[in-house]
């Protein structure tokens, strides 16, 4: 791949800030109702794939040593998304409930439906690219939109599991061979809390504190999701509360369709005696695609950010298909058919086989990989 010049400022940034075309669609939405919701999914999902066919792939790289302030612009747009999140959520919630109340209760399902996927396709990303900078600010950033769909442990998960474990049989939202998106999906609801509960309690007893020390993390979570749900409660009521319930559920569904489409069915190597070789470029699948890139502002060159997991997102390196599996569609087309499992299977199982073939040719022996019951990393947290 060739590397280019970063550009900097606005104009250069722009194209990342298409997320922001959400909010207008979600206050129409909200306020004429009916079935203006669906314009939420539309532009998120169909248009950006649509624009995808137009504007094909970004196969070059930027320049990696361009420095923090010189990408102040493309930052601006991850700080500036919270509040305004926050405010279509809850004012939403306030405008149904208060306002405009009576609509039924399919339109309200609808129209938090959008919402969920304004909230999970955007800020469970912005959510994901904050958590994991260095600046305090823009964690606790990230621990807000994560407080505002009810999934605060997925910091804990992802950081000290996923990261550490990815395409492991640790790592529970590393999809198996096979394995379809609905059973994918109800297992990392089951498992994943208390894998990122057992991480915290084992950091915090490597430092010799107990599970009930101030440091915890669980404890700004509670907090922070408390007050979310006391919030919606206190705007809006019983149904308020439930409506915000559901769209964190949609969003969390969104966040997991992608994770189910991020490593499915690639696997590290089994060295023996409960070892697994580095992660590497190979152990995520990459989308070059030009628009939902701009949209999920480079989450698809996914390779990249589990190679520098803290290198700000204008800078992730893409990669040729010598060194990293490469998905046919982005991620939105791509979620789309992880719904229908025998399509999922019908398009991905042959590129699992052939990224089998292509870098680990030397095994035979496949069965335990799709399983999932090789040994456990050591150390595992």
């Amino acid at each position: 791949m060739t590397t280019k010049p970063t550009r900097n400022g606005l104009p250069a940034a722009l194209p990342f800030w298409m997320s922001l075309g959400l909010l207008p669609l979600a206050m129409l939405a909200v306020i004429w109702g009916g079935w203006w919701w669906i314009l939420l999914p539309v532009y998120a999902w169909y248009l950006t794939t649509g624009l995808d066919a137009i504007l094909g792939t970004e196969d070059r790289n930027p320049d990696t040593e361009t420095p923090d302030d010189a990408l102040f612009w493309h930052r601006a747009v991850t700080l500036i998304w919270p509040p305004l999140q926050l405010a279509v959520i809850f004012g939403a919630i306030w405008y149904v409930t208060k306002v405009d109340a009576g609509r039924s209760g399919w339109a309200l399902a609808g129209l938090f439906f959008g919402v969920g996927v304004m909230s999970g396709t955007i800020g469970m990303v912005y959510a994901h690219e904050l958590l994991h900078q260095r600046n305090r600010s823009e964690r606790w950033l990230g621990d807000l939109l994560l407080a505002s769909v009810l999934y605060s442990h997925f910091r804990t998960e992802h950081l000290l599991v996923h990261h550490a474990w990815v395409s492991t049989p640790r790592d529970a939202v590393s999809a198996r061979y096979n394995e379809g998106f609905h059973r994918f999906f109800w297992r990392v609801l089951r498992d994943g809390p208390g894998s990122a509960w057992r991480a915290e309690r084992n950091l915090l007893a490597r430092g010799k504190r107990p599970v009930t020390d101030r440091q915890n993390p669980f404890w700004r979570y509670g907090v922070l999701q408390g007050a979310m749900l006391l919030l919606a409660l206190w705007l809006g009521g019983w149904l308020g509360l439930a409506l915000f319930i559901w769209q964190a559920f949609i969003a969390i569904w969104q966040l997991e369709l992608t994770n189910y489409v991020e490593h499915y069915g690639l696997t590290r190597k089994y060295l023996g005696e409960g070892r697994y070789e580095h992660v590497k470029p190979r152990h995520s699948w990459n989308a070059a695609h030009k628009a939902t890139n701009w949209l999920l502002i480079n989450l698809q060159r996914h390779s990249d950010h589990h190679y520098k997991p803290d290198r700000r997102y204008p800078l992730l390196q893409t990669y040729s298909e010598d060194e990293a599996p490469q998905l046919p569609l982005g991620y939105p087309a791509m979620t789309f058919l992880a719904m229908v499992p025998p399509l999922w299977r019908r398009r991905m199982n042959p590129r699992v086989r052939a990224w089998r073939r292509q870098f680990y040719p030397e095994i035979e022996d496949w069965g335990p990989y799709n399983r999932g019951d090789l040994p456990m990393p050591r150390n595992a947290l």
